[in-house]
């Protein structure tokens, strides 16, 4: 196949590839797509999957469709439980074990993998990194008739985990080495605002220590603490933060950052090579939020549609699935001064610069309400 017959090729059916796609069929419903994965193409949403216990969700429940409605819906060919084991950019085309694939121009969307946990200890079978649909089908199997959960991590994904899983009826305890929850994201004000609610619901905190073994028992789980205290639980969720996926993308030859270094156009560094959502770094900046994945999906599709476009971030903050403590941040680019307001779980802290204008904010509680104005004041991500 000539590379100008050949399709364009997506791997990756996540928000970031599928939403891709959705976009670029509103701009060409001709021209062929291949999209492909390791995984079976089912279209969900990834942030769903840290709401299923208090929703009542089974991983069926949360899949809206199977790729072979996709692949109909979109006028594509999709090829499942897939893998991509080569990208051959001087000949245009991908391998998948010995077999050669032509692209006219390739996307790359297989988003970030979690960081692995190294614990010591015989019971890595029962540590579970939920990081897609599968993920959380096996972790609810695992679960069924345990009622104790230990949550690797404290940052964003361990606190909705832990907020969801309390919410199920389960025993939840957060053991993570930063002092506060949400290190990255919150003041400290803001984030003892969630504490407090999680600790309503009666999730137990153990902030400082690293869990440095687990091991299997009778009776279940006993992780040890770098500060000599154990832990007894059923299972363990490992939240312990995610990274784009580059080993392809490195032997390929592709320049690799944090991410895989694309321009405002979502382009690599090789012309017909294309990068998006929490896979690729656009500009500096690695963002592994929905907003900025949905802004690149229409910016890219209409590229790839011949009319080349941009990606623009306006302002993004980010909502965290933390019901007992509602919570929406959106963190300062650059240094500057906070101001905190807080009355129990209710925070508004602002941060502004030595002019006054506004860089970022953590908001929590009733003062989530405030989010609105706020926004109109923020700078943009990218102009």
């Amino acid at each position: 196949m000539s590379q100008a017959n050949a399709p364009v090729i997506v791997i990756g059916t996540g928000l970031a590839g599928y939403n891709l796609v959705k976009e670029f069929r509103k701009q060409d419903a001709e021209t062929p797509v291949l999209m492909i994965t390791a995984d079976d193409g089912c279209n969900y949403s990834k942030p769903m999957l840290s709401t299923g216990f208090t929703k009542g969700k089974t991983a069926s429940d949360l899949a809206m469709a199977d790729a072979g409605k996709m692949a109909d819906q979109l006028n594509v060919t999709i090829r499942t439980n897939t893998r991509v084991t080569a990208i051959n950019a001087e000949s245009h085309t991908i391998s998948i074990g010995e077999e050669p694939v032509a692209y006219s121009k390739l996307v790359l969307a297989w988003g970030a993998e979690p960081v692995s946990a190294r614990i010591e200890g015989d019971s890595n079978e029962h540590i579970f990194a939920i990081n897609d649909l599968q993920d959380y089908a096996n972790f609810r199997a695992e679960l069924d008739g345990k009622k104790r959960v230990l949550v690797m991590g404290a940052g964003l994904i361990g606190s909705e985990y832990a907020n969801d899983l309390t919410n199920g009826g389960y025993e939840v305890t957060i053991v993570a080495p930063s002092s506060q929850l949400m290190p990255a994201l919150l003041p400290e004000p803001a984030a003892n605002a969630v504490q407090q609610g999680l600790e309503g619901l009666g999730v137990k905190f153990h902030l400082g220590p690293l869990i440095t073994r687990i091991t299997e028992t009778e009776k279940g789980l006993i992780a040890d603490l770098s500060n000599g205290e154990q832990i007894e639980t059923d299972i363990v969720v490992s939240a312990i933060g995610l990274r784009p996926r580059l080993d392809l993308a490195v032997k390929a030859g592709l320049q690799v950052n944090q991410g895989i270094c694309v321009n405002r156009s979502l382009q690599t560094s090789d012309a017909d090579i294309f990068a998006l959502g929490d896979c690729a770094e656009v500009d500096g900046k690695v963002l592994l939020y929905v907003m900025p994945l949905m802004a690149s999906a229409r910016a890219l599709a209409k590229t790839l549609a011949g009319q080349p476009t941009d990606v623009t971030y306006g302002a993004m903050p980010v909502a965290v699935k933390t019901p007992v403590v509602p919570v929406v941040v959106s963190p300062p680019a650059t240094e500057g001064e906070w101001t905190i307001e807080s009355n129990s779980i209710d925070v508004k802290a602002l941060c502004r610069d030595d002019a006054g204008a506004l860089l970022g904010y953590a908001l929590t509680g009733a003062c989530i309400a405030d989010k609105i104005a706020l926004n109109k004041e923020l700078p943009a991500i990218l102009k």
